[in-house]
């Protein structure tokens, strides 16, 4: 089923709270997260032909684990997704069908709480400060307060749970695993905090890796990769339509 990209077409926010989402595959949450973050950040280039999503998908900043997609792995689980009324197709006037998503009603977020889920969906588990960073280039976030309200409303409908105890460096993670894949998760971030805590690593040492300039550093990087990445998906964008053009 397909669609014409019009006024009439369904909201990608809602207002009502909905019940916690189904779990998706690994697969299906990149796409999911590529959609809602291309529709924020790259407005023009939205909605999305299987090429640019393709592109998205695979990108090497901004996201973890790096992936290699094929454009047919990609199109198998666009068909799984538009069943379940996650994202649908739609036609605007080109040949080539492209695709928008319905995350926010699906996850029944919006505002912050969209860009904090679309960073989780991204990269996986992260700390508090390292998502307020990312997820502010959706919307800003005033400062870690406001985060941690966040984070609280989101955990309150179990879309994100913690992976380790309260504190600093405290990390959060997305509850769309499938448990099998949560699970293996929550016994690595456990082996990590063991790592950790053991004699053989300084907590001094530790402290001077994480934070302060290398930080800062880290961040600016990823932006100017985000950068690049939105230019590589706005010139995919303009191949395709160069290419109904020539058709």
């Amino acid at each position: 089923m397909s669609e014409s990209v019009d006024s009439s077409s369904p909201t990608e926010s809602s207002d009502e709270p909905s019940k916690t989402p189904e779990p998706l595959s690994r697969v299906q949450r990149r796409i999911l997260g590529v959609l809602i973050e291309k529709a924020r950040t790259t407005p023009d280039a939205y909605p999305l032909s299987l090429n640019g999503l393709v592109t998205g998908c695979n990108q090497k900043s901004n996201r973890s684990p790096v992936m290699s997609l094929t454009p047919e792995q990609v199109e198998d689980e666009l068909i799984v997704m538009r069943e379940r009324q996650i994202v649908a197709e739609v036609h605007g006037g080109g040949r080539v069908p492209k695709y928008r998503h319905y995350g926010y009603d699906y996850l029944g977020v919006k505002g912050m709480e969209a860009g904090v889920m679309t960073e989780l969906l991204l990269r996986g588990e992260q700390t508090a400060g390292e998502l307020r960073t990312r997820a502010s280039r959706f919307e800003p976030i005033a400062d870690l307060a406001t985060l941690h309200n966040v984070l609280e409303s989101l955990m309150s409908r179990q879309l994100v749970i913690p992976l380790t105890p309260p504190g600093r460096g405290q990390l959060f993670t997305h509850n769309l695993y499938l448990a099998e894949e949560l699970e293996r998760l929550k016994s690595d971030v456990g082996k990590g905090v063991e790592r950790s805590a053991s004699p053989e690593t300084s907590p001094a040492r530790s402290g001077a890796i994480n934070s302060g300039v290398t930080e800062r550093e880290s961040e600016q990087l990823a932006t100017l990769q985000q950068e690049v990445a939105d230019l590589k998906l706005a010139v995919a964008q303009l191949s395709d339509r160069l290419s109904r053009l020539e058709a």
